[in-house]
């Protein structure tokens, strides 16, 4: 049976005099190595889930555990929190130091990691995000997604099993948010490092191995990404749309054109139709 990284149980939370529940009998389940992702309008709960995920906030019903580890034990959030990173959405308010690497090395002294270990873990991280270069530059000198690259070799320095993403690329332009999408892939596909990646970016969500859309605090919609967007209208009901690609085949597809299904990128959805176009001509 494969290693869960992350197994939430039934879990509600509800914020100090709120009327209704922030999260509301929330179950899901993440295998180790896994690219999941959690959609959602901003008020769903998507960013609560996440809090929890991570031990900032602990369930009012039921259990989150992290690595096998109980997020209600006062006693594991320490090993939690070293198990699971997370990066948040504004790479300014990460960053704690006047130099790329003095950040970086931030959060490997608050763990303890002897002197001597730092700066190979260093490098490493910065490598890993293609930012090694930048290592001696100070990070306000740095684009967006620059920054953000460089919290999550902040968190990737202290080798993590799993990192959560809280809209990280939700303030980032969309050059930034493409290379930052791309190093977290990577990261994902050589280092084997789950991600739980929480957006309301459909095309990033289309690029995840599996999605759970949230709505009012529950999981409304849940599948690969395939399985979600091949029903655009239970998507929109949620009040989200669907990948451009996929809304676009789904239309020629009512037209009458045969288009697979699946589709979800404009490079796959351009050569499916060209391929019909194809067969049309020669038939």
């Amino acid at each position: 049976m494969e290693n869960r990284i992350f197994e939430v149980e039934n879990v509600s939370f509800a914020y100090e005099e709120a009327e209704e529940k922030a999260v509301q009998g929330v179950s899901l389940s993440v295998p180790e190595g896994a690219f999941y992702a959690v959609l959602g309008q901003n008020g769903s709960g998507k960013s609560t889930l996440a809090k929890l995920l991570n031990g900032l906030y602990l369930p009012t019903e039921g259990k989150v555990h992290v690595c096998g580890l109980d997020t209600a034990d006062d006693q594991n959030i320490w090993e939690i929190r070293k198990q699971a990173g997370m990066v948040f959405q504004n790479p300014d308010n990460q960053i704690v130091a006047t130099l790329v690497e003095d950040d970086v090395a931030f959060g490997l002294e608050n763990i303890g990691v002897p002197t001597a270990q730092m700066p190979e873990r260093i490098e490493k991280a910065l490598s890993d995000v293609d930012m090694l270069p930048f290592r001696d530059r100070a990070p306000h000198t740095l684009s967006g997604g620059q920054k953000q690259r460089i919290a999550i070799a902040g968190i990737l320095a202290m080798e993590p099993r799993a990192i959560i993403f809280d809209e990280a690329t939700a303030m980032l332009d969309p050059q930034g948010r493409k290379e930052v999408f791309a190093a977290v892939e990577k990261l994902n596909r050589e280092k084997g490092i789950t991600v739980l990646w929480i957006t309301h970016f459909m095309e990033e969500a289309a690029r995840c191995q599996y999605v759970y859309i949230m709505e009012d605090g529950r999981i409304a919609m849940e599948g690969t990404p395939a399985e979600v967007f091949s029903v655009p209208e239970k998507v929109q009901a949620l009040r989200l749309d669907v990948p451009a690609a996929a809304r676009l085949a789904h239309r020629l597809r009512q037209a009458g054109m045969p288009l697979k299904e699946g589709l979800l990128h404009p490079e796959e959805t351009a050569e499916e139709v060209a391929r019909v176009c194809r067969l049309n001509s020669k038939a």
